[in-house]
């Protein structure tokens, strides 16, 4: 617990995880563990809990991410585009849970060095960001191919084929496929989180500018209209939601496809009943042009391998276009309203610019709205073809070879591969690869490698139900670093909340939360709590959506929700982008709406203020 007369929370080397989780800390690599030669450093960091990136207990593999954007999107901060006063974003992991630390700002001279850099970069970045993103997803796309090439073998042969040693030995085989094979997908993955964040940090900077530019032209203006004015951008991590209303228009104007779609069956018994008739094939076709690249869209964040894609769940994207289908039926609008979104911005960035008087002024205003206009959206395309595209092939590639340490009796289940880390699964492998090699009869440790798998998924389900304090270390008397701020969502108030245990409020106590005014407009309507993604599927039309966090993969419920509060998220949270971009208000960062608000209750959403009102509780 916080100690909030020390002011502080538990000190990171003395915090006690439940008995539940006795070996966690073998589940990672040992650099990301508080460890005793760091003390002095760690301990008087200031440590919160990553409920963006890592909302649940990490898996050991799925943590190769997480170590891939602490390198990648601080090198860029600090090396590449140098942005003086910024340094990195460190991790730690607790009882499978993972904390962050923003880095303090370096010294003077280095912030000196820096400066001289970081002008000349990164606006010659935000001058040519349209050529920058082509040359982007051409390389990405070439990376995602590759990593989808990577030949796995798809067993341990009992003899070479003869092919591969007559009339020239090939000269390295199934063991060596085996190993590299591995080696090469972590590789490309390491690589391509090093392109992801080639522009973020740089989207995240224009939008602090140019609110910094607005506050200061026109004092009192508000969040939700700062973000009001960067609203509107077609961007990749939507075109699946885009496919999917096609299909449904598609189905619409068939009867009988229509009429097969609306059916309450699995997707697979209405693929087999399209399958029967012309206009059912024509259909499929369609979706088959659909499916790849944009069902390769996660059913989650696409931070885990458990939470599976539209490829490996076509129930998911079924049971939307169903919906989509009843709603064309009723004559519903099914598609974004980006004209009215653009309208809404363009009024809105005309009315603050009349009010400027100087020629100096509205030239700082016009460069920076430009510059915003322009890179914001490589938040939401950049981030399809990350996190979704190139993380289902990579799960894909992994659970490959996961079967192979099945089929050797290395591991009980595919999916156990995931319960090791990326430093670990060579180990397996070689062994696996070792004991083919030497010939029959040669024991192998299946049973050790099932066991450790059995008993760190048991640690992660015990992970799931314990709840970790929300930070370690000292808190700053100011969280003044607008990423932790702008991202995340943790402000000063959040963290004295924090200390004053509002996280075990009593719900009946609360009739109204805050946080940040991410989306413009004031609705009122039914709540929908949800807390699993599973439970996607209960949201009913005119409600109010209230979750943790949302998906961008979520997009297709919010045509018909009223309005949206998130736990976690700040003003450039995917939480608040899509939101911004659906035209939904909503309040993001409230820190404990989950846990006061019940589903049924009706409340007001002021995406204005920022502020949550439970009207009604539900009876």
């Amino acid at each position: 617990m916080a100690d909030e007369k020390a002011g502080r929370f538990p000190d990171p080397h003395e915090y006690q995880v439940p008995p539940e989780l006795e070996g966690w800390e073998e589940m990672y690599p040992s650099h990301y563990l508080f460890s005793d030669d760091r003390k002095e450093w760690e301990a008087s960091q200031f440590w919160y809990l990553d409920k963006i990136h890592a909302p649940e207990p990490v898996p050991p593999l799925d943590q190769i991410f997480q170590e891939a954007w602490q390198i990648s999107l601080s090198q860029y901060t600090t090396r590449v585009f140098c942005i003086p006063p910024a340094q990195g974003i460190a991790q730690r992991m607790v009882g499978c849970y993972m904390y962050i630390c923003a880095i303090a700002p370096p010294p003077e001279e280095i912030i000196g060095e820096k400066a001289a850099l970081f002008e000349k970069r990164v606006f010659y970045v935000f001058e040519h960001y349209d050529e920058l993103w082509e040359k982007w997803l051409t390389k990405f796309k070439a990376l995602g191919n590759e990593m989808a090439s990577v030949e796995i073998p798809k067993e341990l042969p009992k003899f070479v084929p003869e092919d591969q040693v007559l009339p020239a030995p090939k000269g390295y085989y199934a063991s060596y496929d085996l190993m590299s094979s591995f080696d090469k997908l972590a590789d490309l993955m390491i690589k391509g989180w090093q392109y992801h964040f080639e522009m973020l940090n740089l989207t995240y900077l224009a939008y602090l500018m140019f609110g910094d530019v607005t506050r200061k032209l026109f004092p009192g203006i508000s969040e939700s209209a700062i973000g009001k004015m960067v609203a509107g951008a077609y961007v990749s991590m939507f075109k699946p939601e885009e496919e999917l209303c096609r299909l449904a228009k598609l189905a619409h104007n068939s009867g009988a496809v229509s009429a097969v779609l609306k059916k309450n069956v699995s997707a697979q018994e209405k693929i087999a009943e399209l399958e029967t008739s012309d206009e059912g094939r024509n259909w499929l076709q369609e979706l088959e042009k659909s499916k790849d690249p944009w069902f390769y869209v996660s059913c989650g964040s696409g931070w885990f391998h458990h939470e599976g894609s539209w490829l490996t769940n076509l129930d998911i994207p079924f049971s939307y276009i169903k919906d989509y289908v009843e709603r064309l039926e009723k004559g519903e609008t099914i598609e974004r309203a980006l004209d009215e979104i653009d309208k809404q911005r363009d009024e809105v960035v005309a009315k603050y610019r009349d009010l400027i008087t100087t020629d100096d002024d509205r030239k700082a205003f016009d460069d920076a709205y430009k510059t915003i206009r322009t890179i914001y959206r490589y938040a939401e395309d950049h981030l399809f073809w990350v996190e979704h595209w190139l993380h289902t092939i990579w799960f894909s590639k992994i659970r490959e070879l996961g079967k192979v340490l099945v089929d050797n009796d290395m591991l009980d289940q595919p999916d156990d591969i995931f319960m090791f880390n990326r430093y670990e699964v060579p180990e397996i492998l070689t062994e696996a690869a070792t004991g083919w090699a030497l010939g029959v009869d040669i024991p192998v440790r299946g049973s050790y490698y099932k066991a450790k798998a059995k008993r760190r998924r048991e640690i992660l389900e015990a992970a799931a139900k314990w709840n970790p304090t929300p930070a370690l270390g000292v808190p700053p008397e100011e969280v003044a670093e607008p990423f932790t701020i702008m991202l995340w969502g943790v402000t000063t108030d959040r963290v004295k909340e924090w200390l004053e245990g509002m996280g075990e409020v009593k719900a009946e106590d609360v009739s109204e939360v805050k946080g940040f005014a991410s989306s413009a407009g004031v609705i009122e309507g039914p709540a929908r709590v949800l807390k699993l993604l599973k439970d996607i599927v209960d949201l009913q039309p005119g409600e109010v959506l209230v979750c943790p966090s949302t998906n961008p993969s979520w997009a297709p419920v919010f045509t018909k929700i009223k309005g949206a509060v998130t736990d976690i998220g700040g003003l450039t949270s995917h939480a608040a982008i899509v939101c911004r971009e659906y035209g939904v208000p909503s309040v993001t960062g409230t820190g404990i709406a989950t846990s006061v608000i019940k589903t049924g209750d009706i409340i007001r959403v002021d995406g204005d203020t920022g502020s949550v009102t439970i009207v009604k509780r539900a009876g």
